[in-house]
């Protein structure tokens, strides 16, 4: 007797020939395309140029989401953007040579600041390569080699075959920790071509965990469970490993104290008995950091800002948690600890003992009287009042991102972002022209968060183009150009010479492009930037206004 289970059809060569094969008119871009899809983006930056239109054209031809801006460098920041507040690796679309090169700002600040961004280029054709000059448009003699020191990995593809590999080896790269800008080149050629490799499926690039090893973190919290003044500093890392809950749950458990570092904003409430907030370039936190036995840093390498411009000496033992390996220790002797923020301090949570400290907020209530009361002797109150308006316009999630300008330089020390990972800015590298375009890719990110960029009037001639982008696309990015009539910070640092700048009529020009603008006041700031914020769609903010710093304690 036969059943119907029994009968097993089995298909033909052809028929199984027929299955496998691609549908006709694939290239080499469409293959960057399917693994990018099966990775799991969504959403790509860049713009095109002449040897990766393969490339675009398998974009357009596909479901992913192109955000085009005007220039590479403020695409790259806007990948930046979009891959702080995500966690995502971000594929960014350059094109070769010049457009590629523009890019490099960015993918330096986004190296610094840990932000997974995966850039993905062309080269030029196959025979080109290798030092060859054959003449081609756009020709370098390594391209590669411009962006190696920069990024955290190169990856090439010389033949269709290897692209899925190589694209999916750098989205790895990207998200295992410190996340980091990536590399891809691949040839215009290769990118054009035809392939008879089947669509990619079944992609898999899970990030490498970095655990800490156990001999370390139970020393670590041996320290920490008996240390007399523990004091905790915060840095970047924290934010990008998600980890701003376990480390409230560790200082509240040790009654230690915690200072957060400019890039981990955020990563401690700015208000807990126990917050030293951001002062970190002054030295009554210096002497406070300095009086501590034992100091444990958490992502951070303790660099020059975070350091006090290396005016920091330690005078206790010092447990430092970081996973660039290149940080560990680069500053100070150390119980250097090699691991992912998050699972380092999870680590010390199932091992310290808990301690009580009931005078350790009065000691931070102290310190930071103290920072007030040497704020207080300086003509001061005008930059302090900006950020309080600042701070009582944006909606207590929005994100915010600051351009190096002088009211950003105040906002490292003094801004309170309110929640972890919504304020960011370019002090990672230090280059300007980083807010705007950030900003935009924040609000692709986060569609129905308003978004607020600050920029001075020198940062902001970087990113005038992009407000076609942001009218483009509708986003949702509220712009607050300080203007000073030149480089205000330069100018604080006692420089005259190319400090002062013609600059256009701002207001006119945003509306130029169909995005409405405001000329403000410190008096009207707090109201129009509301205003601003709550109105859907890209808006400007002009305050034309001249800001001081408060005077350094390092020198």
């Amino acid at each position: 007797m036969t059943h119907d289970h029994d009968l097993v059809l089995r298909p033909t060569e052809a028929q199984t020939a027929a299955a496998l094969a691609p549908p006709p008119g694939r290239t080499g871009g469409d293959l960057v395309v399917e693994t990018l899809r099966g990775l799991g983006a969504t959403t790509v930056f860049g713009l095109p140029g002449q040897h990766a239109l393969a490339l675009f054209e398998a974009v357009g031809r596909s479901d992913l989401r192109l955000i085009g801006l005007r220039t590479e460098n403020n695409a790259g920041f806007a990948a930046d953007g979009y891959g702080r507040l995500t966690g995502e690796a971000v594929p960014l679309l350059l094109s070769t040579g010049p457009g590629a090169l523009m890019s490099l700002p960015a993918l330096a600040e986004a190296a610094a600041a840990s932000a997974p961004v995966l850039a993905i280029s062309s080269q030029v054709p196959s025979p080109g390569l290798g030092g060859g000059r054959r003449g081609h448009l756009h020709e370098l003699r390594d391209q590669s080699a411009s962006f190696r020191d920069v990024v955290k990995s190169v990856h090439t593809a010389r033949t269709p075959s290897q692209i899925p590999s190589a694209v999916a080896a750098a989205w790895e790269s990207a998200l295992t920790v410190p996340f980091g800008p990536v590399w891809v080149e691949i040839p215009e050629d290769v990118l054009r071509a035809e392939t008879v490799i089947p669509q990619v499926t079944g992609m898999d690039a899970t990030p490498h965990e970095a655990a800490p090893r156990p001999e370390l973190t139970a020393l670590a919290a041996h320290w920490l469970s008996h240390a007399s003044r523990p004091v905790i500093v915060a840095g970047g890392g924290v934010i990008r490993a998600d980890a701003a809950g376990k480390l409230r749950q560790l200082a509240e458990l040790l009654d230690a104290p915690v200072v957060t570092t400019f890039g981990g904003k955020g990563a401690f409430p700015w208000t807990h008995p126990l917050s030293l907030q951001s002062w970190l370039e002054d030295r009554h936190t210096t002497d406070f950091l300095e009086d501590a036995d034992v100091v444990l840093v958490v992502g951070s390498g303790l660099g020059e800002l975070s350091s006090n411009y290396h005016t920091f000496f330690p005078t206790g033992r010092v447990i430092q948690i970081e996973a660039d390996l290149g940080k560990l220790e680069s500053n100070h002797p150390a119980l250097g600890i090699h691991a992912d923020a998050r699972l380092a301090l999870q680590a010390l949570l199932e091992t310290v003992t808990p301690r009580e400290d009931p005078g350790a907020p009065e000691r931070v209530a102290s310190l930071l009287a103290a920072v007030s009361d040497r704020l207080a002797a300086q003509d001061l109150t005008l930059e302090q009042e900006l950020l309080s308006a600042v701070r009582a316009a944006l909606p207590p999630r929005s994100p915010s991102f600051w351009d190096m300008t002088i009211l950003s330089y105040w906002a490292w020390s003094a801004f309170d972002p309110r929640h972890p990972n919504t304020m960011h800015s370019a002090q990672g590298a230090g280059g300007l022209g980083y807010a705007f375009p950030a900003a935009l890719g924040a609000a692709v990110a986060e569609p129905d968060t308003p978004v607020l960029a600050v920029s001075g009037d020198g940062g902001a001639m970087y990113s005038i183009a992009d407000l076609a982008t942001a009218r483009q696309h509708d986003l949702d990015v509220t712009w607050l150009i300080v203007d000073d009539g030149g480089y205000g910070i330069l100018r604080e640092y006692g420089c005259a010479t190319g400090t002062d700048l013609t600059r256009p009529d701002f207001a006119a020009l945003a509306a130029s492009f169909g995005v409405p603008a405001t000329v403000t006041t410190p008096e009207t700031l707090r109201a129009d930037l509301t205003q601003a914020l709550k109105t859907p769609g890209p808006s400007v903010v002009v305050l034309p206004t001249i800001l001081k710093m408060f005077a350094p304690t390092h020198l």
